[in-house]
Formats: C-alpha cells, sequence, structure tokens
C-alpha cells in the first residue's frame, strides 16, 4: 500500500494545489458598459480643446498675447494642463464673446433713426 501512496503523492499535492486556487476569489476582469454621456463628454472635451487652440492659433490672439506679454507658445501649454470642465468652460466663454467689425446692425439701426427723423420732420410741416 505504500508504494501506491508515494506514487499518488505528486498528484495529490498538484490537485491540492489546484483546488485552493479555484476556490480563491479573483476577478481577472471587470466588463461594463458605459453612459452615452460619457462618450459624448469624451468627444466634447477634446472638440473644445480643438477649438481653444485653434483660437490661441490666430493671429490677432497671437497678437493680443505678445501685447500683454504672454507667450503664444506658453498659453498653448497651458491649455493643455487644464481639467477637462475647464477647458468646457473657457470654450464657451470664447463662443459668447461678442464678434467685432461688423457694423451692419449700427448702421441699420442710424438709417431707421434717420428715416423716423425725416417723418417726424414731414409730418410737422
Amino acid at each position: 500500500m505504500h508504494p501506491i501512496r508515494k506514487k499518488a503523492r505528486p498528484v495529490c499535492v498538484l490537485m491540492t494545489v489546484l483546488t485552493l486556487l479555484l476556490s480563491i476569489p479573483y476577478q481577472s476582469a471587470l466588463a461594463a458598459l458605459i453612459e452615452t454621456e460619457t462618450v459624448l463628454n469624451l468627444n466634447r472635451v477634446q472638440d473644445a480643446r480643438d477649438y481653444v487652440k485653434k483660437f490661441l492659433a490666430r493671429e490677432d490672439a497671437k497678437a493680443a498675447m505678445m501685447a500683454q506679454g504672454v507667450d503664444p507658445l506658453e498659453a498653448v501649454a497651458r491649455v493643455d494642463s487644464l481639467t477637462d470642465s475647464e477647458v468646457i468652460q473657457l470654450a464657451d466663454q470664447i463662443e459668447q464673446l461678442p464678434a467685432g467689425g461688423n457694423a451692419l446692425g449700427i448702421i441699420i439701426a442710424v438709417l431707421i433713426i434717420v428715416v423716423l427723423v425725416l417723418v417726424i420732420i414731414k409730418l410737422i410741416k
């Protein structure tokens, strides 16, 4: 009986180790669904970073930064170091800035005032 035990001993040790390994809880991978908002937010953050960098690459923006004593390359590096929420907030602020250089609204307002003044003068005479 002893010779059978001697031959079966390595098999018993191997089976014991395998049984212990199977009984130890472990998690090899964690798979879960991600929300659509998470994916859209990641795309929005990248779009916002690109938008701010394109804005800083404009010649008028570079000239304004140089006038204030800011290096344009340093400004781009600082945009890269901003958090996601800060970049989105900055892009939103840039989009809300008033556009300059187009005086069409002022010209129309002046024309309307001139026409009203002429109509009032004609009515008074």
